[in-house]
C-alpha cells in the first residue's frame, strides 16, 4: 500500500478456534478507506468468521483489528456506530411494509420522527422501492427483499459496510442491480468488505481481493495482479487419452480429469503457443484440440486454495 494510506479496516494476526477446530489462523487484512475488498475462499475458509469478528459479533482469540479507526475490542461501541452488516439472508419483517421497516430502523438509530420519514423516503427512492414502499415485505421478490435489507443497513450512513454473500440466491438481474448499489456506495466514500462465492462478482466490484484458505490469507491484490500470479494466459489442452493426461498433469495449473483437459501457463503469444504444443506433443498424438484463454479468478481460486489439486 502507498505510504499514508488510510484504512477502513486493518486487521493483524486474527485467530479464532471453536473447540479443536481452528477457523482463523493469524489472518491479516487491510482495506483502504473508500474501497471495496472481496474475500474469496472455499466453504470453511473463515470468511464469515472474519466478518463477524470485525463487526464485533464474535471475539477473536488473539490478534488486533481497527475498523473505521476504532479498536474492535477496546472501542466496540464506537465500531458499532460506524458500521452496518448485511448477512447472507435478508433480515426483513414480513409483517411490516417497506416504509415501516426503514422508519423503524431510522428511529432505532436515533433519528427524529421527521428525519426518519425523510431518510426512509430517500432510501426507498435510491433502491427503486418507492412504489412498493406501502406493501408488506412478504409480497416482495427475493431481489426486492435484499434491496430493502441493504437500505435498512444504510439508514445510519455507515462508514464501513460488511456484505456477507449478499447476492446468494438472487437472479442475474437482481444481482446486477445490487452491484450498482455497491458501486454507488464506494463513490460515496464508504468502505465495503464483501464475501462472495461468485468470482465474477469479485472481479467486477472489488478494488482489491483477499483469498482465504484454511483461515489464512494466501494472496491479496487487484484482480489483475492475482490473475498474473497464476498466468496471464492459459493454453487449455484436451488430451486424447488418460495416459496423455497423466503424463502432462504436472505442468498444468488447471485440471479437469473428467474432461481430459489441462491448462498450461502461457504468455498468449503465437510463438510460445507453437513452442508449447511442439514440446508437449512432439508426435502430435496426445492433444486432440486446444484453446488459448485469459486467466480468470476461477484459475486464481482453484490454484491458490488447492481446490483444483
Amino acid at each position: 500500500m502507498p505510504r499514508g494510506t488510510e484504512f477502513g479496516i486493518h486487521a493483524t494476526a486474527l485467530s479464532k478456534s471453536y473447540g479443536d477446530r481452528r477457523v482463523l489462523d493469524a489472518l491479516h487484512l487491510t482495506v483502504p478507506t473508500g474501497s471495496v475488498c472481496a474475500l474469496l475462499g472455499p466453504n470453511g475458509a473463515g470468511k464469515t468468521t472474519t466478518v463477524r469478528i470485525l463487526a464485533t459479533l464474535v471475539t477473536a482469540d488473539s490478534g488486533t483489528a481497527r475498523v473505521a479507526g476504532h479498536d474492535i475490542t477496546a472501542e466496540r461501541a464506537r465500531v458499532r456506530r460506524a458500521i452496518a452488516l448485511t448477512g447472507q439472508f435478508a433480515a426483513v419483517d414480513d409483517l411490516q411494509t417497506g416504509v415501516e421497516t426503514l422508519r423503524m430502523t431510522a428511529r432505532l438509530a436515533g433519528l427524529t420522527t421527521a428525519e426518519a420519514r425523510a431518510r426512509a423516503d430517500e432510501l426507498l427512492e435510491r433502491f427503486g422501492l418507492t412504489e412498493a414502499g406501502g406493501r408488506l415485505a412478504r409480497t416482495y421478490s427475493g431481489g426486492m427483499r435484499r434491496r430493502l435489507d441493504l437500505a435498512a443497513s444504510l439508514v445510519g450512513r455507515p462508514r464501513v459496510l460488511f456484505l456477507d454473500e449478499p447476492t446468494t440466491g438472487l437472479d442475474p438481474r437482481s444481482r446486477q442491480e445490487l452491484w450498482e448499489v455497491v458501486r454507488d456506495l464506494r463513490e460515496d466514500g464508504a468502505t465495503v468488505l464483501l464475501t462472495t462465492q461468485y468470482l465474477e462478482e469479485a472481479d467486477r466490484l472489488a478494488d482489491r481481493i483477499s483469498v482465504l484458505d484454511a483461515g489464512r490469507t494466501v494472496a491479496e491484490g487487484t484482480a489483475a495482479e492475482l490473475k498474473s500470479r497464476v498466468a496471464g494466459h492459459r493454453l487449455d489442452l484436451v488430451l486424447t487419452s488418460r495416459e496423455a493426461y497423466e503424463a502432462l498433469a504436472a505442468r498444468a495449473v488447471h485440471h479437469a480429469p473428467d474432461e481430459l483437459t489441462l491448462g498450461i501457463p502461457t504468455d498468449g503469444s503465437a510463438a510460445q503457443v507453437r513452442t508449447l504444443l511442439d514440446e508437449l506433443d512432439p508426435d502430435r498424438t496426445a492433444v486432440d484440440r486446444f484453446a488459448v484463454r485469459t486467466a480468470t479468478l476461477d484459475d486464481v481460486f482453484l490454484t491458490l486454495t488447492g481446490a483444483d489439486r
